[in-house]
């Protein structure tokens, strides 16, 4: 089996420096007192922190262009729920990249629908501009010269990304750059220059008790659809259609090596003045997409509304519109991304990692050409769908695609501290705060499988959750520690990763959000400076005049704000009376008297997957007849949640 299809923590061997530099040419050579890796959020405000406190530093991007996520899609304020809980330079930042509009300390509505990536990453450039901070471009991370446990210099090939925005497999020239520092920080959404720097490292999902994470591990199957997978429809030997796997056989809570999906968000437009052709990829076979639309035909027979149908098949292609972007649609079986492969990104070599992210730029190409194409997709949707193309309006020098995949999760560090679920629900205390984080436990599908019930063939997609939705289980923020971004001392003295910090699967998942790795990398510019001045290794500055460094930023280290006197229904606690009147009183938004799909979501967080167990016609609504139905059979099956899957003391 390969090993990144199982749990993994690993330390990466140290490379032959020597045997990278290209031969019979000598590398750049730069000096800096900090050298930050990834012109990420992060890694703009941990280089812009370090300038502040009077020391140079120097930035390598893999890329050509700066910002990460919030310059290719994202917008800066959509994962921030509390902006009072957010400290230092992201506090301000918040305020001014992309110029939303504001009323008082909340964005007026519409405000990030009318925001626009590319101004964004201007904004950040000029950021760049006046702290005078240099960005070396297009040299990716190939190895560490390490003396004893510190780094002494990082080399990097140069392998400029292609036309579309994509990394490649091989670098133009190796060993092209090498930058001496005091203190390294990787602030890259991948870890690349941490596992390079031989620290360990995790991918994957840890097992419910490993962290005694109830959610964690392998969760049961959603957005099930009674279809054949298989190339001859029942018949098993012809073997699977793509997109779709046999299932590991895991028990529910388990660990594995799977971790949930990318996806891009994009513009698109029908204006033909700024359409750009979205093209079949040259090697487009419809019959890769053989599944989507043996999908396509289940919900066109089920569906007889038009209105609801095309709703259902929007969510396919061209996915969830967020806020003005396109962004993967979890509450469908398929959707503007492939699923099952961000396994294979996440602790891949580069020549991996081109290939995936390729992979998702071509799937999102084929499943536009397919749903504007196959005849099982009704005419007038298909005709909507080969009007639609990218917008040129946005990312105009990569033909309209974003310059960034939206990375969720890669590797994370395990360093002296791990960040798990009892964090998010407040359950921790934390001596060394460098900032505070408030998000649900945020996480989308990892695997599509096939299954057999009740002997018919059916496929679902597993891994996704939203517990606690936006503002998390508790609504009270929780501070990251210092441990978390630091790796233990023997493996590394003199680097910082704010934003593959280490955490459980789950903690990720919460606090994996962009103005937290922002507040994180602020945080880890000024321990950089503290470890150079003190002369000392990262995870020995001294505590208290960092905190008072950290106050000076500005920075959010405690909860000062309301505190709910109970958690909020649905949050992954006990929510009252298990009755159906006590469900209708916190689901019910229409008062029909049921409990559509979309009610239960919203007010059950974290349990999206009981839905359809509890639904036992399939209508997509809970009456009080199967309501109570489920609750018999709790009655008679105590262990119920053990035999399904496990969670956080919750009770649905």
């Amino acid at each position: 089996m390969d090993r990144h299809l199982r749990p993994c923590v690993l330390a990466v061997p140290l490379l032959v420096v020597s045997s990278l530099f290209s031969r019979g040419a000598a590398p750049r050579a730069e000096t800096a007192d900090v050298c930050v890796y990834g012109a990420t959020p992060g890694g703009i405000l941990a280089a812009v922190s370090v300038r502040r406190e009077g020391r140079s530093v120097v930035v390598v991007e893999p890329s050509r262009w700066v910002g990460g996520m919030l310059g290719a899609g994202l917008k800066p304020m959509q994962d921030c729920p509390n902006y009072a809980a957010t400290g230092g330079l992201a506090r301000e930042l918040l305020r001014t990249l992309g110029s939303p509009e504001w009323d008082g300390d909340r964005l007026k509505k519409g405000a990030l629908g009318r925001m626009s990536p590319d101004e964004v990453r201007r904004d950040f450039e000029r950021l760049l501009e006046t702290h005078g901070i240099p960005v070396i471009f297009e040299h990716r991370i190939a190895a560490c010269d390490k003396r004893g446990p510190a780094i002494g210099a990082a080399v990097f090939d140069r392998a400029p990304f292609d036309a579309l925005g994509c990394p490649v497999a091989e670098p133009e020239a190796r060993g092209a750059l090498r930058v001496a520092a005091g203190v390294f920080i990787d602030a890259s959404y991948e870890g690349d220059l941490m596992a390079r720097a031989g620290v360990s490292w995790r991918v994957g999902r840890e097992s419910s008790a490993e962290f005694g994470e109830g959610a964690a591990g392998v969760q049961p199957p959603m957005e099930e659809a009674p279809i054949d997978p298989f190339v001859v429809p029942g018949d098993p030997e012809s073997g699977l259609l793509k997109w779709v796997e046999n299932d590991h056989g895991k028990a529910f809570g388990a660990a594995d090596g799977y971790t949930q999906a990318y996806n891009y968000r994009y513009y698109t437009t029908d204006d033909p003045a700024h359409r750009i052709p979205l093209t079949p990829p040259e090697n487009y076979d419809p019959r890769d997409f053989e599944l989507v639309g043996r999908y396509v035909e289940f919900l066109v027979r089920t569906i007889p509304d038009e209105g609801e149908l095309f709703g259902r098949l929007g969510r396919i292609f061209p996915g969830w519109l967020n806020s003005g972007e396109w962004n993967y649609h979890r509450e469908s079986l398929f959707s503007m991304a492939p699923v099952g492969i961000s396994h294979l990104y996440a602790a891949g070599d580069d020549a991996a990692k081109a290939r995936v992210w390729k992979q998702h730029q071509d799937y999102l190409r084929g499943l536009h050409a397919f749903m504007g194409a196959d005849p099982r997709v009704p005419e007038a949707f298909r005709r909507r769908i080969a009007a639609t193309g990218l917008d040129g309006r946005f990312h105009p020098d990569t033909g309209g695609w974003p310059h960034q995949l939206y990375i969720r999760v890669a590797r994370r560090l395990v360093g002296r501290y791990t960040i798990t679920a009892h964090d998010v629900y407040n359950r921790v205390r934390i001596d060394d705060p460098i900032g505070l984080a408030q998000y649900g436990i945020d996480t989308y599908p990892a695997r599509r499988i096939w299954f057999r019930r009740d002997g018919a063939v059916w496929v679902g997609i597993e891994g996704k959750m939203f517990v606690g939705g936006s503002r998390g289980p508790t609504d009270v923020p929780y501070p990251i520690p210092y441990r978390a971004i630091t790796p233990r001392e023997d493996e590394c003295a003199n680097l910082l990763v704010p934003v593959c910090f280490s955490a459980s699967h789950l903690g990720y998942a919460s606090a994996r959000m962009e103005p937290v790795f922002m507040i994180c990398g602020e945080s880890a510019g000024i321990a950089a400076v503290r470890a150079i001045g003190e002369g000392v290794a990262v995870q020995r500055i001294d505590p208290a005049a960092f905190r008072r460094a950290l106050e000076r930023a500005g920075q959010k280290l405690a909860w000062d704000g309301p505190v709910p006197e109970k958690p909020r229904a649905g949050a992954g606690v006990a929510a009252g009376p298990l009755t159906f009147s006590s469900l209708l009183e916190h689901c019910d938004d229409d008062a029909d008297q049921l409990v559509a799909r979309s009610e239960w979501i919203s007010g059950k967080p974290g349990w999206e997957w009981l839905f359809p167990v509890i639904d036992t016609d399939k209508d997509g609504r809970i009456s009080a007849a199967e309501y109570d139905a489920f609750q018999a059979y709790k009655v008679e099956h105590p262990d119920w949640a053990r035999k399904r899957v496990p969670h956080d003391a919750a009770t649905p």
